[in-house]
């Protein structure tokens, strides 16, 4: 006679259904290691920002000189950015990440031992030049092991990402009180040690995933000085050289196009990718999403000085609402995705971004109301949190594992230009209105012409969250979405 299978042999689909969903520990552990390489990449873009002042004074150097230090790593950064896939393709993400994170923690100690304003600023552009792969790595990394359930995973693998620029200048300000400047990079050496160690133990061993392939030479020829050089154009503007910058970029990377379209799967950055409505909607949505962002982040401040009257280090406190509207939103996100599906949390986060924003405008006309401005930070920030993330995971459900690599660092390119380059429209606009109409009056309405300008950015974000698919099973294993 058969054995009658007892109760807890034979789950129930309920149970089973839960055992499914319920993430493996080692998904945190992979997460967390991948995470804080990219937590000391962004914490380092800023860490430095409180000190330029007293560094110009102590290395004997100008303050246009020694923002370099700051500009350096940025930039530098951006240059390795398209590098990313191609070198996980050819030595996998593990190798990848312990070799550029030993080189950021080496050059980490070279700056902390720095005797000159140029040595800092070449150590710098060193230390940024290995940071550059590890964001796009994290996420990769982070991709490949939660499966579906990779919105819970970003949800809550972004707080650290999203808090490392805000706590940069804190930590920075407590380091300078107690120690000197060199402090600023050498903590990173202790750090820099353990993560190697949890990198070495815990990272999954992924090299027979390599996919070896030449590099091109000329899409990189190309692209990066084309991303360097909009970087800094976008930041200098104003001046004549910012403006070269920007038509130079704008020929570089309309030559890498060209370039590329004919190059397929053998070029830097695979633009067949965005022949997947899911890819190019999110594309979209994540280069919307970081402009808005990061024109706020400019817009915002501005206005609490000129119009609010309020001290930089006050202007500081009230945007802290801002953070914590984020810092609420973010661990939620893979649940409301398991909820409501991609489309309708990205879109619904854009929608309460764009309901934070509106009332800037009734303030540039009415004066500043404290309450409301702290309400209004508090829902955009919740709003923001929860665009990136299902636009993100949808992005990457769509592609096959395989193109991981090329999709993490095509997202991250985008991201990366969409900041600067709403923000300079923004501001070219602001100051365009605040030179035609002098005045307290005038200044009023340039500033409330440029938050309605910034709600229009956000009408545009809505769009293209909206073109986000629902969720189903993709070919990576993840949630994906239909398209209706």
């Amino acid at each position: 006679m058969a054995a009658i299978p007892l109760r807890s042999e034979v789950p129930s689909p309920a149970e089973a259904h839960r055992e499914c969903d319920r993430l493996d520990p080692s998904i945190w552990k992979i997460g967390s290691v991948a995470v804080l390489g990219s937590f000391l990449a962004q914490l380092d873009a800023t860490v430095v920002n409180v000190s330029l002042s007293s560094l110009a004074v102590t290395l004997h150097s100008s303050l246009s000189a020694i923002q370099w230090v700051t500009s350096g790593y940025l930039l530098a950064l951006a240059l390795m950015l398209p590098l990313s896939g191609w070198m996980v393709d050819r030595i996998g993400a593990k190798a990848l990440y312990l070799w550029c994170f030993s080189a950021f923690t080496l050059s980490s100690a070279l700056c902390g031992l720095a005797w000159s304003a140029n040595s800092l600023i070449g150590f710098r552009i060193l230390q940024g030049m290995s940071a550059g792969p590890l964001a796009p790595m994290a996420q990769m990394m982070m991709a490949r092991a939660a499966g579906k359930r990779m919105a819970s995973v970003l949800g809550f693998a972004a707080m650290p990402i999203l808090l490392a620029p805000l706590l940069g200048p804190v930590i920075a300000g407590a380091i300078l009180q107690f120690a000197s400047w060199r402090w600023l990079f050498l903590v990173n050496l202790p750090v820099g040690v353990l993560a190697l160690v949890l990198a070495a133990l815990l990272l999954p061993h992924d090299r027979e995933e390599a996919r070896p392939r030449d590099l091109d030479l000329v899409g990189l020829a190309l692209l990066s000085p084309g991303l360097v050089l909009f970087l800094y154009g976008s930041d200098h503007i104003r001046d004549r050289m910012g403006i070269v910058s920007l038509v130079g970029s704008i020929l570089l990377l309309v030559a890498f196009f060209r370039w590329t379209t004919g190059k397929k799967d053998k070029a830097l950055i695979d633009l067949r990718l965005f022949k997947g409505k899911v890819f190019s909607a999110s594309a979209v949505t994540q280069f919307m999403s970081n402009g808005i962002s990061f024109a706020g982040q400019m817009l915002i401040p501005i206005f609490l000085i000129r119009v609010g009257g309020r001290s930089p280090s006050a202007t500081g406190l009230l945007l802290a609402p801002l953070g914590l509207g984020m810092m609420c939103g973010y661990p939620f996100v893979g649940t409301w995705v398991k909820w409501f599906g991609n489309r309708k949390v990205s879109a619904g986060g854009a929608t309460l971004a764009l309901a934070g924003t509106l009332p800037f405008i009734y303030m540039a006309n009415h004066g500043l109301v404290i309450v409301l401005l702290g309400c209004a930070l508090f829902v955009r920030g919740v709003g923001q949190s929860a665009v990136g993330v299902p636009s993100i995971s949808a992005a990457y459900s769509s592609v096959k594992r395989e193109d991981l690599p090329m999709a993490t660092t095509t997202l991250n390119i985008v991201m990366r230009i969409g900041g600067p380059t709403l923000t300079t429209i923004c501001a070219t606009f602001l100051g365009w209105r605040l030179g035609s109409a002098p005045g307290h009056e005038g200044m009023l309405g340039a500033f409330s012409a440029a938050f309605i300008l910034l709600c229009t950015f956000h009408g545009l974000l809505i769009a293209a969250a909206v073109r986000l698919p629902l969720s189903v099973e993709g070919s990576t294993g993840q949630v994906v979405s239909t398209v209706r």
